[in-house]
């Protein structure tokens, strides 16, 4: 189907006929695989916050809702259908779009407890790292090519290397492409695969919405044969159209196998349509800064991929050439993104560093020397695996677990969006928290940006007859209570160098008559 994709003839491995059986087995096992594969899966230990020393992992705001989330689904015996935590939207519908990813989280939580959820993190990254090095070997039968192709990718993984549902997403964004490039290169068979991930999938994350738009984009631009310049492509025979487009009816259909039918079909596109406010400020959706440490590494992905080809050039297929463009721009465009550029080019990344730069046999290699260094990696992550008490400091540095766990189930408390999700975790009800989707839907993040913001905040407060806020001291919606008549301060909780302050109405004091805010 594509001659661009043609694997390098695979280089036997000299084996000394006298090796004892032992030794015959011990060299099949600490292969170059193994020594890399050791040093893959220690890099997010070695290099990300969220599970490395820094340990900022249990900080994530969405996780705690999560957790929520599928304690309910345990708990209840049936799905999320209306809001059940915020009083600001009380009884509007809501459904869970990633309620599977969160199972193995709360899962692991109630057997592991905290280290429960270090462990699935770990395990998460671990697992889209080595798809990638897995890709990126199978392109080019190169392990050097493969590992390095694989360690700059988790350089943008960074972003979003943490107790995050979309990084679910990612392993099946993986496991999408890793079918489609052995359909390239003759293992049409596993498109058949598709509708069962599919289905898996849209039950994970809304990121199924990308693989569905890269499957369209495969069978659309193979479907023309084209020799232009580096542009050289082959089309699909008609019997492969026919198997592309049977695969795909099946997997639209997957698509509706889910505890919400069309509406978890609908969601992600909800979210790009009708969520114009949430996109604009959350910081992980804002655009690239290219002088940032992931802006860099980007540029020097790019950097790579272009010298590489000035070397020895490559012809490219519309569909490769597009992921590429699509991938980079995809990172520029939304900071988010990065993880998503490094499993879309991964592979091209190692194709590139194969061609151009390699030159070592995959043959050469010392077992003895890569058990020793597999060996060490398995003592750092033994070393590094975090206590219990050890996350409950970490935890403790996160939340003003004290002040969250006095509230009331009557009281009415307007909070940081960030508290939202620890305050839905230990039941109590919160104005907002991290999830954003329906409360834009219903003008409550509009009104709450207002209100920390010194927009009419007295008015919002009013308007939802708030009477308790729990912020930051140094926010502006705290030092405006501090001077208004009516709210007192009823605690203070110091969380490593922050400062969390309760307001409440003073006794008797009730919401004044005003104006209801501009957006109710």
């Amino acid at each position: 189907m594509d001659s661009t994709h043609t694997e390098p003839a695979t280089i036997p491995s000299a084996v000394s006929p006298d090796l004892s059986p032992f030794q015959r087995r011990f060299r099949s096992i600490f292969t170059r695989h193994a020594l890399y594969i050791a040093l893959l899966v220690v890099l997010p230990v070695a290099l990300s916050q969220s599970i490395n020393a820094t340990l900022t992992l249990l900080s994530d705001p969405d996780l705690w809702w999560h957790l929520a989330d599928a304690r309910l689904l345990f708990s209840a015996g049936h799905f999320i259908h209306t809001e059940p935590y915020a009083f600001s939207v009380a009884g509007q519908p809501w459904i869970n779009p990633e309620w599977l990813a969160e199972v193995p989280f709360w899962l692991s939580n109630q057997v592991f407890g905290l280290r429960g959820i270090y462990l699935v993190t770990w395990l998460v990254i671990a697992a889209n790292i080595l798809l990638v090095y897995a890709r990126g070997f199978a392109r080019t039968r190169n392990a050097d090519a493969a590992f390095w192709a694989a360690g700059l990718s988790f350089l943008l993984m960074s972003v979003n290397a943490g107790p995050r549902m979309i990084v679910f997403g990612y392993v099946a964004l993986s496991v999408e492409l890793l079918i489609l490039e052995a359909a390239d290169r003759g293992r049409q068979g596993w498109l058949w695969l598709l509708p069962v991930v599919f289905c898996v999938w849209i039950n994970l994350h809304g990121t199924w919405v990308i693989g569905l738009a890269l499957f369209a984009l495969y069978c659309a631009a193979g479907m023309i044969r084209l020799q232009m310049g580096a542009l050289a492509q082959e089309a699909f025979t008609a019997p492969e159209r026919k198997r592309l487009l049977a695969v795909l009816a099946a997997t639209l259909a997957a698509l509706f196998i889910n505890p919400y039918g069309w509406r978890l079909v609908w969601s992600p596109i909800d979210m790009m349509v009708n969520q114009k406010l949430n996109i604009a400020s959350v910081a992980e959706w804002q655009p690239l800064k290219i002088g940032s440490f992931e802006g860099v590494t980007l540029m020097i992905v790019l950097l790579v991929m272009v010298l590489a080809n000035l070397k020895r050039g490559r012809t490219w297929r519309v569909y490769d050439l597009a992921v590429v463009f699509f991938a980079f721009y995809a990172a520029v465009d939304h900071v988010r993104f990065l993880f998503l550029a490094a499993v879309l080019i991964a592979p091209t990344l190692a194709a590139d560093l194969a061609r151009s730069f390699s030159s070592e046999p995959n043959e050469k290699t010392i077992p003895a020397m890569n058990a020793l260094i597999a060996a060490a990696a398995v003592c750092y992550l033994a070393i590094m695996f975090p206590s219990e008490a050890k996350l409950q400091k970490k935890l403790q540095l996160a939340f003003p677990l004290q002040t969250i766990r006095s509230i009331e189930p009557a009281w009415r408390t307007f909070n940081w969006d960030y508290l939202g999700g620890r305050m839905a975790f230990e039941s109590k009800p919160a104005f907002i928290d991290s999830r954003l989707d329906t409360f834009e839907h219903h003008g409550v993040l509009q009104n709450y940006m207002a209100a920390m913001n010194l927009n009419d905040s007295l008015a919002v407060l009013d308007y939802y007859r708030i009477d308790h806020v729990l912020v930051l001291e140094p926010q502006p919606i705290a030092y405006l209570l501090k001077h208004t008549s009516g709210w007192q301060i009823a605690r203070r909780e110091q969380v490593g160098p922050q400062t969390f302050v309760l307001f409440a109405r003073v006794p008797d004091a009730a919401p004044t008559e005003r104006p209801a805010p501009s957006t109710p």
